[in-house]
């Protein structure tokens, strides 16, 4: 069983960094949830408080009973807990028909069978051509900064491929035929990561932050 690596504990929480590729919750075809193996860890049960995808790395957030995991639940849901994210995507967003390296990524995405509003603010941090080996082709890659604004499932994935700036590595909502040729630069994995995160506790706002993960911060160094 993996020892889980813990950023931040209290009487409530506690702040735990997720690889990528991992489940977060059991279900059909999933053999090790985190949640569950995480609570035989500890040596109790855990709470998620908030989800994130498989493939996605980052802080997650798990509450230590259940009354903690319904407060937290309500802070989340009510705009208390700012979520930021990194990706590396093909191309540069664009907003309104015009290429945009900061603004607002407004729309909606499909959940749970309901049409729901979504919002993510964006930075482009970077922009970088690069060569593709065995081949004439060039790849433009880029570096965003990412709040959430609201909290759909696969939020940030579905407005960046709608914005013609898929997220590298993205299979399931991203491009193919660039994830193809992405492999072979050494991009396999989805470039997302929810890198920092800033909450309420005792009374003022902390703000907890990650390194990126070894794939993303791999990419990056082909700048």
């Amino acid at each position: 069983m993996k020892t889980f690596s813990i950023i931040f504990e209290n009487e409530e929480i506690l702040l735990v960094n997720k690889e990528a590729g991992v489940s977060v919750q059991g279900g059909a075809g999933i053999a090790h949830p985190r949640d569950a193996e995480l609570s035989l860890q500890l040596g109790y049960k855990i709470f998620l408080v908030h989800r994130l995808d498989k493939e996605t790395s980052g802080i997650l957030v798990v509450a230590k009973n259940a009354l903690a995991a319904a407060k937290w639940t309500n802070l989340i849901s009510g705009g208390k807990v700012k979520k930021e994210y990194t990706a590396v995507c093909f191309g540069i967003p664009f907003v309104n028909g015009k290429k945009c390296y900061s603004g607002v990524l407004e729309g909606t995405v499909e959940a749970h069978g309901r049409t729901q509003a979504a919002k993510t603010f964006f930075k482009v941090e970077s922009v970088w051509d690069v060569k593709i080996p065995e081949t004439d082709e060039k790849m433009e890659l880029s570096f965003l900064k990412l709040t959430l604004g609201t909290g759909r499932m696969h939020q940030i994935r579905i407005q960046l491929a709608k914005a013609f700036c898929p997220i590298a590595g993205d299979d399931k909502h991203g491009d193919f035929k660039k994830n193809k040729l992405a492999r072979k630069i050494g991009i396999k994995k989805l470039h997302l990561a929810a890198v920092r995160l800033s909450l309420p506790i005792d009374g003022k706002v902390q703000t907890f932050e990650i390194p990126l993960p070894e794939h993303i911060k791999n990419t990056l160094c082909s700048q």
